[in-house]
């Protein structure tokens, strides 16, 4: 008898499920206990924290750990909002004020990055005890506000919605202010990246300062505080504009960041489609959407770029999950996969099975089709509806990718349920951080995922990317400046000129420019039409700025469409 590739998938599926669905069963609640203990005064593992004080781990020798983050701290709030305001869990409102009452505070605590009107908003971390960490380390880091508010406006927007307004008006609405405006004021200004060791544009801090945005005028409308809607709607669409540059077309993944001399290939781009993911959006592409082409090609090769450099993926076939880590060159403790990235491409795969059930199909598109050729070679590019057999092989097929990357998760989990940070690229033995309260959380979200649960739509669908221009009104034209230009470690290049949308030859707000196709950098402007333009390249390092010797550039802008201006350093 001859069995059908989709019966074959069917069961090797259907055995890997049952292996899967034991470790959710047993591990599941081992990482909510595990992140509760790491919260608060009353977290068994947090002695020392304040009330709503999220620490990263337990540990204070190699690393210490013993701090609170605000991306760290969001992150892990926002799952357990989800979880609240959706009615998986009732105890949790207590703790919820907590939350946001700490990170009220520590708002307000002058910080090396500023005070609260001066750029404190992007310290990344602080004492457990709500003071301010003095030591030397990457800051600033500008994802952190909008983590945060998109958390706090998740949470704002149930009790505003169950009756409770004054709360919102009087007490929440002031934190979620401040940290919009710091993203609308700043989203522009190079950051530390998620991993904290690389100065430039990253990819999840800008896709999250998006995110935050749409909500922020979202819910600004709903409790009738619109003085700053204007603001963050001009913003939310530069943003967009610059998210589609971190795109690389001729190696078809996204990078990660524009500087630090990396391939790019980094699980902070993995990171960025779940914690943006929006079911009302379908498959979006200019949000770069679970399922969107780019977001499947993008996983593909990030994977395949762990496969032979960790002796654990030594004889795994190449249609298979393996252990992934932060990116391909981490020298962190010698380079290791860690439990939240390997976690990150199951919960990814997990919400594009989401949307394409719901959405009844499935698409397989030029960009797209190597990511599902891994399944069935056959595949031809073209729309699959979910009553075909195709739909059937590749959906099987990708849930079992899916569940593969929990599998590689459960087998290197210890028999306690503990989740370090890392796990040795060697054996699968923990390193790093024991107990480490991101890894928890990435469980939690995974696993949720996994179940089909869903939690909101934060406005991704139907978003045009279309560049800001003047903003006076006239005819623009799109012009795509580019430049070769080598940078230190840390250093980024920026674009200046004569006219409102080149930022009047500022420094200190021109416009930073995407190295993903490094060394050439490029940005896209909207540029009045039909004018004649002077503008600068200008390189920006640890403050200090490098101008292009005379004479300016210059351009006559077309009457209409776009325009590319390939110009030389000088």
């Amino acid at each position: 008898m001859r069995l059908s590739l989709t019966y074959i998938l069917g069961l090797a599926g259907a055995l890997a499920q049952t292996s899967v669905s034991s470790y959710i069963t047993t591990e599941s609640p081992i990482a909510k206990a595990g992140v509760l203990a790491n919260i608060g005064s009353s977290g068994s593992l947090s002695s020392g924290a304040k009330p709503g004080v999220v620490i990263a781990s337990p540990s204070t020798v190699n690393p210490d750990y013993l701090y609170t983050w605000t991306r760290d701290s969001s992150l892990t709030f926002k799952a357990l909002i989800d979880q609240y305001v959706n009615g998986q869990d009732d105890t949790l409102g207590t703790l919820i004020d907590d939350f946001t009452q700490t990170e009220a505070t520590l708002q307000q605590i002058d910080n090396p990055s500023g005070s609260v009107s001066t750029g404190g908003l992007g310290e990344p971390k602080f004492n457990i005890n709500e003071t301010a960490f003095t030591g030397d380390w990457g800051r600033p880091q500008r994802d952190g506000p909008a983590l945060r508010a998109t958390a706090i406006m998740t949470y704002a927007t149930y009790l505003w919605n169950s009756g409770n307004t004054s709360y919102v008006t009087e007490t929440l609405w002031p934190v979620i202010e401040l940290d919009l405006n710091y993203v609308a004021d700043n989203w522009n200004q190079s950051t530390f990246d998620l991993w904290e060791e690389v100065d430039s544009s990253s990819f999840f801090t800008t896709a999250v300062q998006h995110r935050s945005l749409r909500e922020g005028i979202t819910f600004a409308k709903l409790i009738g505080e619109t003085s700053d809607v204007s603001n963050y709607e001009t913003q939310a669409d530069a943003l967009l504009c610059f998210l589609q540059s971190y795109w690389n077309p001729a190696d078809t993944y996204i990078t990660a960041n524009t500087g630090g001399g990396r391939s790019g290939k980094d699980a902070n781009t993995v990171l960025a489609s779940i914690h943006t993911f929006d079911p009302a959006a379908g498959c979006d592409d200019t949000t770069f959407q679970p399922c969107s082409d780019k977001a499947l090609s993008n996983v593909k090769v990030y994977v395949d770029s762990f496969r032979s450099i960790y002796t654990i993926n030594n004889g795994i076939s190449a249609d298979a999950a393996v252990a992934t880590g932060r990116y391909p060159e981490d020298s962190y403790y010698d380079g290791n996969p860690w439990y939240l990235c390997t976690l990150a491409v199951a919960e990814q795969l997990y919400d594009a099975l989401i949307v394409w059930d719901a959405l009844g199909e499935l698409n397989v598109t030029s960009t797209s089709l190597a990511f599902f050729s891994q399944f069935d070679s056959s595949v031809a590019t073209g729309t699959y509806a979910s009553d075909s057999d195709e739909y059937s092989t590749l959906t099987s097929a990708v849930q079992a990718f899916a569940d593969g990357f929990v599998e590689q998760v459960a087998q290197y989990t210890p028999s306690n349920g503990s989740l370090s940070e890392q796990y040795s690229k060697s054996d699968g033995s923990p390193l790093s951080a024991y107990d480490l309260t991101w890894s928890f959380a990435a469980a939690l979200t995974a696993f949720e995922a996994r179940a089909g649960n869903k939690y909101g739509s934060w406005g991704a669908a139907g978003l045009n990317a279309t560049c800001s221009g003047s903003g006076s009104g006239e005819d623009t034209v799109a012009v795509t400046f580019t430049v070769d230009y080598d940078t230190e470690y840390g250093e980024n290049l920026y674009i200046t000129g004569s006219v409102d949308a080149l930022e009047n030859w500022s420094t200190r707000d021109a416009l930073i420019m995407s190295a993903a196709d490094y060394p050439t950098w490029s940005i896209t402007v909207n540029l009045p039409a039909n004018t004649t333009i002077q503008y600068k390249y200008i390189a920006i390092f640890n403050g200090d700025v490098t101008w292009e010797d005379d004479p300016n550039n210059e351009i006559t802008t077309p009457a209409s469409g776009s325009a590319t201006q390939a110009d030389s350093w000088h």
